[in-house]
C-alpha cells in the first residue's frame, strides 16, 4: 500500500448524487476521493490508484457489487471493502462478508456512520500492513541461506512436502537448521496464513508436557487454577512443530499418536475430546530406530511421523555455503544493531570454511557475531579468529587479543563465567606484554587479586615486567 499524506477512498456507485454527497463528507474530513460509476471502472480505478478503502455499492447495472468484490479479491487488491446497499438483507451481508468485505452499510448513508466505518477500515488496513511487515522481517530471520548441492536437495524435498498435509520428520545434528526447514515447509504450504506453533519437547518437564501439548481444565491437578489451551488447539488449521521429539516420554507419545490417527486432542481432566486439523512436523537429533530398539520410542509413532523424511546435512558437508551464511549473519547483525558492516578478509573466510563446525550453523552464527563485537578493526583477519573455534565446545587455552571464545552448548553458567573471565584476562595480559602491574591498572583491579586469578587459571605472566 502506498504511503500518502491523506487517505484515499474509492467510491463506487452508479448514482451521481451518492458519489457527490460522499465527496463532500470525505473532503471536509481531510480525505481524498476517487470515484467510479460502474464495476469495470471500479476495477480500473482500484488498480491505478491503490486506494486505502473502497466503498462499493451492491446494486449496479452490468456488474454488481458482489462481482466487483470477488474480482478485487482475486486481483489481490488489499484495500478494505465496505459494501453499500439501498435494500440490504442479512443474506446479502453474509454473502459479502464471505467474499471478503470488511463491513456493510445501508442507505441512506449517515455521515457519522460513514466516517466511523472508514476510520475502522483505515485502522484495520494499517494493522494488516504492520503485520505483513512484521512477518516479512520475522520470516527473513529464518531464511535458509546457501546454494550447495546438499542444501538444494533439502530445498527440493521441502518444496515437494509443503503442499501436502502429511507428517514430516526432520533429522539432523543440533544446530544444523531443522527449525528453518520446518518453517520453510509451513511458509510454502496452504496453511501459511495460519499459526506455526513450536514446541521444544526437551525443554518442558515431563509432568507438564501433556498439559502444554493438549491443554487442561481448571482443577484437573494441583496448580491448574484456570483452563489452559494446549499447543495442538492453538495450531488448529496450521502447523505444529515438535522439536526434539526423541526426548518425549512414551506416555506422551501415545497421545500424539492419537492426534495423528484421529485428529482428536484430549485436554488433561476434560470429559470429552476436541477435534483439530493440524499439520505435524517433528524433528530430532537422535537416531529414532535405535531409540525404538532400546524401547524409548514407539515404532507406530515413528512410522506415522516418518511419512516424508528430510535429513539436514551438517555444515561441514556444505562448506560452499559458509561464505554466504557468514555474510548473511554480518548483514543481519549490523542491521539489527545499527552497526558498521565489517568485512572478513579472504584469509579469514578461508579459515572459516576449513573449520570443523561441530556446533553447525548455530555455532557459526555465534562466532560471527562475537567476532563483529570483539574485533576492533573494520576487517576481520584470520589472526582474529581464536584457535579451537568450530570444535563445538571450543578451547579454553588460546585466543587473540580482544576476542572471547564462543562457548559451546552444554556449559553451565559457572563454566561460562570462568571461560569468559579467563579469556578476558589472557587477552589483557597479552596487550600488556604479561606485565601484571600494568594489566591490573588497565582493568582496575588490585594486583593481589589479579595474582590470585592468574594462579587459579594457570596463566603465565612476565615476572620481570613489573610483576
Amino acid at each position: 500500500m502506498m504511503t500518502r499524506p491523506k487517505p484515499l477512498i474509492l467510491v463506487v456507485d452508479d448514482e451521481e448524487d451518492i458519489r457527490s454527497s460522499l465527496r463532500m463528507i470525505l473532503e471536509y474530513e481531510g480525505m481524498e476521493m476517487v470515484e467510479a460509476a460502474s464495476g469495470p471502472e471500479a476495477l480500473e480505478r482500484a488498480a491505478s490508484y491503490d486506494p486505502d478503502v473502497a466503498l462499493l455499492d451492491i446494486k449496479m447495472p452490468r456488474m454488481d457489487g458482489l462481482e466487483v468484490l470477488s474480482a478485487l479479491v482475486e486481483r489481490e487488491i488489499r484495500a478494505p471493502v465496505v459494501m453499500i446497499s439501498g435494500h440490504g438483507t442479512i443474506s446479502t451481508a453474509v454473502e459479502a462478508t464471505r467474499l471478503g468485505a470488511f463491513d456493510f452499510m445501508e442507505k441512506p448513508l449517515e455521515r457519522d456512520r460513514v466516517l466511523l466505518v472508514i476510520r475502522n477500515a483505515l485502522e484495520h488496513s494499517r494493522l494488516q500492513q504492520e503485520n505483513r511487515q512484521y512477518r516479512q522481517v520475522h520470516e527473513e530471520r529464518f531464511r535458509m541461506v546457501g546454494d550447495s548441492p546438499a542444501l538444494k536437495q533439502v530445498q527440493d524435498a521441502i518444496s515437494r512436502a509443503a503442499p501436502t498435509k502429511v507428517a514430516v520428520l526432520i533429522t539432523g545434528e543440533s544446530g544444523s537448521g531443522k527449525e528453518l526447514a520446518a518453517r520453510a515447509i509451513h511458509r510454502s504450504s496452504t496453511r501459511c496464513d495460519e499459526p506455526f506453533i513450536r514446541v521444544n519437547c526437551a525443554a518442558i518437564p515431563e509432568e507438564l508436557i501433556e498439559s502444554e501439548l493438549f491443554g487442561h481444565v481448571k482443577g484437573s491437578f494441583t496448580g491448574a487454577v484456570k483452563d489452559q489451551i494446549g499447543k495442538f488447539v492453538q495450531a488448529d488449521a496450521g502447523t505444529i512443530f515438535l522439536d526434539e521429539i526423541g526426548d518425549m516420554s512414551l506416555r506422551t507419545q501415545s497421545k500424539v499418536l492419537r492426534v495423528l490417527q484421529d485428529g482428536e486432542v484430549e485436554p488433561v481432566g476434560a470429559a470429552k475430546s476436541l477435534n483439530v486439523d493440524v499439520r505435524v512436523i517433528a524433528a530430532t537429533n537422535k537416531d529414532l530406530p535405535e531409540e525404538i530398539r532400546a524401547s524409548r520410542f514407539r515404532e507406530d509413532l515413528y512410522f506415522r511421523l516418518n511419512v516424508i523424511p528430510i535429513t539436514i546435512p551438517p555444515l561441514r558437508e556444505r562448506r560452499e555455503d559458509i561464505e554466504g551464511l557468514t555474510n548473511w549473519f554480518v548483514e543481519s547483525f549490523c542491521r539489527e544493531n545499527n552497526a558498521i558492516i565489517k568485512q572478513f578478509s579472504p584469509e579469514a573466510m578461508e579459515l572459516l570454511r576449513n573449520l570443523p563446525w561441530q556446533g553447525n550453523i548455530r555455532e557459526l552464527r555465534n562466532a560471527v557475531e562475537r567476532l563483529l563485537i570483539m574485533t576492533p578493526g573494520e576487517t576481520i583477519e584470520d589472526s582474529d579468529i581464536p584457535a579451537g573455534l568450530g570444535a563445538g565446545l571450543g578451547t579454553r587455552s588460546e585466543a587473540p587479543a580482544g576476542v572471547m571464545l564462543v562457548p559451546g552448548e552444554g556449559l553451565s553458567l559457572q563454566e561460562f563465567k570462568e571461560s569468559a573471565e579467563r579469556a578476558y584476562l589472557e587477552a589483557r595480559l597479552r596487550e600488556n606484554d604479561g606485565n601484571v602491574a600494568a594489566t591490573a591498572k588497565a582493568i582496575k583491579t588490585p594486583r593481589s587479586n589479579l595474582y590470585k586469578k592468574l594462579e587459579t587459571y594457570g596463566l603465565q605472566r612476565n615476572r620481570g615486567g613489573g610483576a
